[in-house]
């Protein structure tokens, strides 16, 4: 099983939910477009599996989508050591193959940790994506975090249709006279 020993140097990358038009400074995108930035592709929001370059094992990367979607935001961390591997696409055998396995194993609910369990059994079948240095892996994503202009990659909470919406509806309730 994949440790989080050798990542902290990217613990400051956050996974969340969804995908994300551009990361902030903390990380802030789903494991896909992590895993994008650390093969060392240009960031792009993914929004579905078939968004990921060749490269990326499509079951794996769905697997992925899935656990990272359902996580709580501290289970959703302990996907941060797989980045580096999900550039694992082989054969059209083994990847029929791969989701087999994995339709397999997650054709009912389960808990997080089985479902690692499940994607470190998926990346175990056929070709392994190749070695990253951590420092090579570091550097991808300092450089696009760089790059951000806010903070975290949701968008300021002043400017967000929901944030307004919700702020219209705690002023109208505030504007009310008490009883």
């Amino acid at each position: 099983m994949v440790t989080m020993d050798g990542f902290d140097h990217i613990l400051n990358w956050t996974l969340k939910v969804g995908s994300h038009p551009f990361p902030g400074q903390d990380g802030g995108t789903c494991i896909n477009e992590a895993a994008l930035v650390a093969a060392g592709f240009e960031y792009q929001p993914v929004r579905r599996v078939e968004d990921m370059p060749a490269c990326f094992s499509r079951p794996i990367c769905r697997l992925a989508m899935r656990l990272n979607d359902e996580a709580t935001d501290a289970e959703r961390q302990r996907l941060l050591p797989f980045v580096t591997r999900l550039a694992c696409a082989d054969t059209p055998e083994v990847e029929r193959e791969r989701a087999a396995y994995i339709h397999w194993h997650t054709a009912r609910r389960f808990p997080f940790q089985e479902g690692l369990e499940v994607l470190e059994g998926a990346l175990a079948i056929g070709r392994q994506a190749d070695a990253l240095g951590l420092d090579t892996v570091k550097t991808r994503m300092g450089a696009v975090q760089g790059r951000a202009t806010m903070d975290t990659s949701v968008a300021d909470a002043d400017n967000s249709l929901f944030s307004k919406i919700k702020g219209w509806f705690g002023a109208a309730k505030q504007s009310e006279p008490a009883a």
